[in-house]
């Protein structure tokens, strides 16, 4: 369980990839089993995102693996106004970022290893407490 101070952190986090990456629109923490950590939306239903995540991540694992193209980096779906992506933090923990028809992708490329790290630190410090 993540502690308030914690989930301000993550809270936080979340808000500063929509800052440094144009066309992010929302964005959800979530664990593999799909249930909710934190969130940062407007739209979206957070539980009902998390739940998905899980899912797609799972049916994306098996995808790589049977294709042999290597480990799953990330799940990019391009849909009609916008995007998706799922991408793991760590082995527990999902970062869903849904974004808008102008999402850029080089942006988030370069912007997401970092925000990985900066939740992989935060919900490390949360474990250690």
């Amino acid at each position: 369980m993540t502690t308030h101070a914690s989930t301000e952190s993550l809270t936080g986090i979340l808000a500063s990839l929509r800052d440094r990456v144009m066309g992010v629109a929302e964005s959800v923490l979530s664990t593999v089993d799909g249930l909710l950590v934190v969130a940062d939306v407007d739209k979206v239903h957070p539980e009902s995102v998390a739940a998905l995540a899980a899912a797609t991540l799972g049916v994306s694992r098996r995808m790589a693996d049977q294709s042999g193209v290597g480990a799953l980096r990330e799940v990019v779906v391009r849909c009609g106004a916008g995007h998706v992506i799922v991408v793991a933090v760590g082995e527990r923990t999902l970062l869903t970022v849904m974004g808008d028809d102008g999402l850029d992708l080089a942006a988030y490329q370069r912007e997401s290893p970092a925000i990985v790290e900066q939740l992989n630190k935060a919900l490390a410090a949360d474990v250690a407490h």
